[in-house]
Parts: structure tokens; sequence; C-alpha cells
């Protein structure tokens, strides 16, 4: 076995490869950009070598600096993790040809399946099924607009060189086929600098299931098994879980046979997945090889009780695979949930922020365990807009998928985040939808159960309320910055006589007022004209603004944990997240009516990539007025209202903060 590796990535797969490396005696070297100079991967290494800027472009997608790094500190193989250079094949070519070994499959398979439409003809030779399309070289816009019209609509563009969900567009109707291809092409020449696309007819309500393959450098080749992918948003994976829910072993080995001929079909080493689009009536047609490890493949290590990542190692240095497909066994449900720093109720937009409190489930291990965390980041890190916004993967294993949806609803309710928006409440939800429940996937299932997945945000509970009031209360009896005397207290106690006090908490847009009685030292708290009594406790001191307080409300006791910042609470209580902010009458007395400038503002910070209005234009409501491209993703500002374009205060290239007025409409 080699003795040193190079890591040429980021995140929890930068951490998930060390911690299995240095099991195995392995020394490991980190690689950073300027973001990441204090990050949990580089901590996670031996060693850490800065390679740039903090925008991919300038350092993680940079291979000759990468080489050269690995060829200074005597690095004799490259894991690629997955994303930057994972599926680049002249990478993989540049890696061999200076004597280091590239942990995955060489060179030529990746080429091959790197393309869609190549991989698509290679596939049609070997005889693995193929959805109906054209995947050929002619990209005339109007000659694929009559390929669209002779499959049939509704249609899928998707970038030839595509993965992660990015280039690929729905076309209903042919009079949307035009704009949708200029914005597949565009996003795909900026995610892959490659704009060919591919035309393939959409399979209503399909499923997504992959199958894991690896093969050796000797000739054998297995499948290990499925993973359901179904649940998505924007065509990314969300939730996925092994084994597919009703898949039957005459479809499970169907489908294993055709990925590992898939594999064969381009001499594949190592580890990969085979991706199908299923229709409701269980046939099959290949989608696309990612030819590198999933973000998802701890569901199948949980499953198998294998570590995929040793493999990868074992077979990188010629070892031949340490299991026949006899000899593969699989046990149990496992199902795999990524935590995403974005907000589910503005159509899953990227959040960025610092982490100002990050915990996760305690009984968490890497390996072997009924609950796993495959994290990158800790508290204090910064969730930035350069690289993709995932804070960390929960898995669960269960003696059946039941019981893999119970662990991983507990999971999440011990999962707290401060500082970025996240999909914590959202999951939750999920594993709880009767659609999922009954295992009724396919990649709509989101949009299908948009009511009961995305309701109207609810108003916080009395109990959250009253976490909110025993915090200010603890803030005001002890503050850090005063003398601990009893003049410097601000807790309202009185020697005799009643007190009484309204603590004004802003809940959403509505104001709840919390009225605090107090007499003979007996308090009582009144919320919304309901009077409790009402007693409380903290559990040690504050630590960093966060304190965990122990609560009867009436006859209900509660326990929660509250993330203080200024006059914002973050509550987290029975495995629900409530914010709330202190409204102080005296400091906002000076506060007047701010005139809000623009009216079109940007989502999150990003680039300016199209403008499609100019100064007196008339606009409908509606209409796409510009386009920004932001953590890898396009986002169409579209006017609110009928009007006349007064403004456009940037052009195309510049960078926008969040928040920044970009048009103004008169």
């Amino acid at each position: 076995m080699f003795t040193t590796l190079l890591i040429a990535n980021r995140g929890e797969i930068a951490c998930r490869v060390a911690a299995t490396a240095r099991r195995l005696g392995i020394r490991t070297i980190a690689v950073y950009s300027d973001a990441d100079a204090n990050a949990k991967h580089v901590v996670s290494c031996d060693q850490a070598v800065h390679i740039g800027a903090s925008a991919a472009r300038d350092s993680y997608l940079k291979s000759e600096v990468i080489l050269q790094a690995a060829l200074a500190h005597g690095a004799q193989a490259i894991h690629p993790g997955y994303g930057f250079l994972s599926e680049n094949a002249e990478f993989a070519n540049a890696c061999t040809k200076a004597g280091i070994r590239f942990v995955g499959p060489p060179a030529s398979a990746i080429a091959a399946m790197g393309s869609k439409s190549a991989s698509k003809t290679l596939m049609e030779k070997a005889g693995v099924p193929l959805v109906p399309g054209y995947h050929g070289d002619n990209q005339d816009p109007e000659f694929l607009k009559q390929q669209a019209d002779a499959i049939g609509y509704p249609v899928m563009i998707k970038a030839s060189a595509g993965g992660g969900g990015k280039g690929m567009r729905v076309v209903t109707a042919a009079a949307e086929f035009a704009s949708a291809l200029a914005s597949c092409k565009r996003e795909s020449a900026s995610s892959f600098n490659d704009d060919r696309v591919l035309i393939e007819r959409y399979v209503q309500k399909p499923r997504h299931i992959e199958i894991q393959v690896f093969a050796d450098s000797v000739g054998n080749g297995v499948y290990l098994f499925e993973r359901d992918c179904s649940v998505q948003r924007r065509h990314q994976k969300v939730i996925e879980e092994a084994p597919a829910p009703g898949m039957t072993e005459e479809r499970r080995r169907a489908m294993g046979e055709a990925a590992v001929a898939a594999a064969r079909a381009v001499n594949y080493v190592g580890a990969g997945t085979v991706e199908f689009i299923v229709e409701p009536s269980g046939k099959f047609y290949f989608m696309e090889m990612n030819t590198r490890l999933q973000v998802e493949h701890p569901v199948t290590e949980m499953i198998t009780g294998l570590d995929l990542v040793e493999w990868q190692l074992r077979v990188a240095n010629g070892e031949a695979l340490p299991l026949t497909q006899a000899q593969l066994t699989r046990s149990g449900h496992s199902i795999e949930a990524r935590i995403y720093a974005e907000n589910p109720d503005k159509n899953f937009l990227p959040s960025v922020g610092q982490l100002a409190h990050l915990a996760l489930p305690s009984h968490a291990a890497f390996t072997n365990a009924d609950v796993r965390v495959d994290g990158g980041v800790r508290a204090g890190d910064t969730i930035s807009p350069f690289y993709d916004p995932m804070i960390a993967k929960l898995i669960v294993w269960g003696a059946d998928r039941d019981q893999a949806r119970a662990r991983m609803a507990q999971a999440l309710a011990q999962t707290q985040v401060v500082g970025v928006h996240t999909n914590v409440a959202f999951l939750t939800r999920l594993m709880t939808d009767t659609a999922f429940a009954s295992g009724d996937l396919d990649t709509g299932l989101i949009e299908r159960q948009r009511a009961t997945l995305l309701p109207t945000p609810a108003a916080s509970r009395h109990e959250a309320l009253a976490l909110a009031v025993a915090a200010v209360l603890l803030r005001e009896a002890a503050p850090q910055d005063q003398a601990r005397d009893p003049w410097s207290h601000a807790d309202g106690w009185r020697l005799n006589g009643v007190y009484q006090r309204d603590v004004t908490l802003m809940d959403q847009e509505a104001a709840r007022v919390c009225r605090l009685h107090r007499q003979a030292g007996l308090q009582t708290l009144e919320i919304d004209g309901v009077r409790y009594p009402f007693d409380w406790q903290a559990q040690g001191l504050s630590v960093n603004g966060v304190v965990k307080i122990d609560l009867a409300l009436g006859q209900t006791k509660v326990s929660g944990t509250i993330v203080m910042r200024g006059e914002r609470f973050d509550l987290f209580e029975s495995g629900v997240m409530s914010t709330l902010v202190l409204r102080d009458p005296l400091a906002h007395a000076a506060d007047g009516e701010v005139e809000i400038a623009g009216g079109l503002t940007a989502p999150m910070p990003g680039k300016v990539i199209a403008v499609h209005v100019a100064v007196g234009t008339k606009v409908k409501r509606g209409e796409a007025l510009m386009v920004m491209e932001a953590m890898k993703m396009e986002h169409t500002i579209a006017a609110p209202a009928d009007g006349v374009v007064k403004e456009v205060l940037y052009g195309v290239g510049d960078q926008v903060a969040e928040g920044a007025a970009l048009i103004n409409l008169s």
C-alpha cells in the first residue's frame, strides 16, 4: 500500500477520505484555498498545502498546481473526492504520466463516460437500455428543436458534460424550447466549459435509481446493490436510501448486471455509479455513469458493512476486489439526508453566513453505527458563496425502512444550526410525509407534496416564547459586563408588592406580547390571553451565548437550547427551531420610516450573467429582467408587476451582494 496520499478536495469528502487513510496507516496531505485556510479538512490531515484564491477555478480546479503540490510533498497517490477534478480525464492522465496513482478509473473511462452523448452511444452498443432521444454532434439550435419536436413533448435538455443537476431543463411545449436551450447552454458553459447538449424524452413520474459498481485492474467487476435517489429539488438529490423501496430481486439483478456491463464497456477500474431512470412499470433506462465516488455512498456502506473508500485505495494499489458478487450481502435499510444551508421557503435558495452554533447528534460515529454524521464544517466556520452549501450528511440504519425513518427523524431533532437558513425542518416533515412513508417515490415528490412539505410558517408555540422570556431574564440577571451586585441586576426583583412586565417578541412579522407577573415569589406568564404558572432553571452558565434551560409552563415541562445573539433568540425545543427577536421600545424609539431603494434585489451574493432590459423598457409582471449566477446555479430576476425600467444598477459580469437593489421600476 502507498504511504502518502494527497486529497484533492475539500469539505466532508476530504475528512471522510482522511479518516479511512489514517486507519490504514497512510499519511494524508490536504489542499486548501484562501476561504478554507482554517477548514475542518485542513486539520484532519497530517499536512496542508495552500493552492490559491477562494474561487474554485483559482484553487481546487487548478490541476497543475495540485499536481505540483503532490510531487513536491512526496504524495504517491491522489484521491480526487467528488466534484472538482474527480471526473477530469486530463487530470487523471497527468497524474499517471507523473507517476502518481489516481484513485479512480483510467482517463479513457472518464473520457468515455464524461460525455452524456458519447456514453449513450457506447451503452447502446453494449445493450444497455436507453431513453429515446438525440445525443449526436449536431448542435444547431434549429436542428435540436426539430429533434425535440420529433421525440414529442415534454422533453429534457441536458448538458452533455453535465452532472449534479446543472444544465438541465424540462420543456413542455415547442414555444418554450429556444429560451430553455439558450439557458441550458449558458449554464453548461459556465459550469463545465462545454455547452453541448442532448435531448431526451422526459419520462413521466420517474424514479432515479442508481447502482454502485466496483471493478479492479485484474478483470473483476461487481455491483453493490442499489440506491434510490428520487427525492430531489432542482434535479439535485436531497434524500438517498438503500435498498430502493419496492425493488424486486429480479429487477435488482437485471439493473446490477446492466451496470456492470456498462462498466466493462469502458474497461472501468475503481468505484463508479451507473444511474438509471425507472418508469412506474419498472422499465429502466441508462441515464449516465458517474466515474467517481458519490455523495450518497454511505447508505451503501451502512447496508453492506463495507468501507468503499478503503476499497478505492486498495484497488488503486493494484489489489483485487476483496469480495466476489456471490459473497456480497446486505442487511437492513439506510437513509441519508443532506443538511444544506438553504431556504426551502424561498425555492431552496442557498444561504451564506457564519455558523454561530452547530450541534449534531452526539451518538454519531463514522461507520458501523445506527446513526452516522459525515461533515466538513464546525461551529464558527463560514458557508461561503464559493462552494456547495452542504453542511453535513446524516446517515441512519434501521432493521427496516420504518425504523430507519424514525431514527432519521430523531437525528434531525438533535440537529441544531444557527447562522444560516437550513432545510432541517423540511427534511423532518419529509420523513413523516405520507407519500414518502409509503414508498410512493418519484422525482416530482417534493413539488407534488408541496402543501405539506412547504407549509406557510406557523406561529411559534407558547413553550418557545416562554423559553425566550426565560433567556431574557437570565441575561438580565447576570450581565457579563456589569459587577455582580444587587444594584446591577435588572430582573425586576421587589422586596414587597407586585411586579408586572411585558416582554415583546417579534415572531416573524407578528409582535407577541408575553406578560410576566410576580407576587410573593410566585411567577406567572400570560401569552395570548392564557396565564400559566412559570418557573425555569438554566443548566449551567451561558457559553458563547448558548444556554440550556429547563422550564415548567403550567403542567408542561420542556427543555430547550437557546442561542442569544443581541436581540435575536434562536430556540430549539422538541426538535423545532424558532427565531424570536426581542423588541425593546426604548432601543427603537428613534426608528422611523425607512425608504428602501430598488424594488428588485439580489436573493444572494452572485454575479450578473445576463441583462434583458434597458432604461425605458416596458415590462410585464413575471417577465425575466436579469439572470444571476450564484453557487453554480442560475437565478432569474423577474418583474414583480407591470412597469417601466427606471434604472439598471448592474451589468453583465458585475458581482453583487445579497439584498443589493438590481433594477428600479416605475
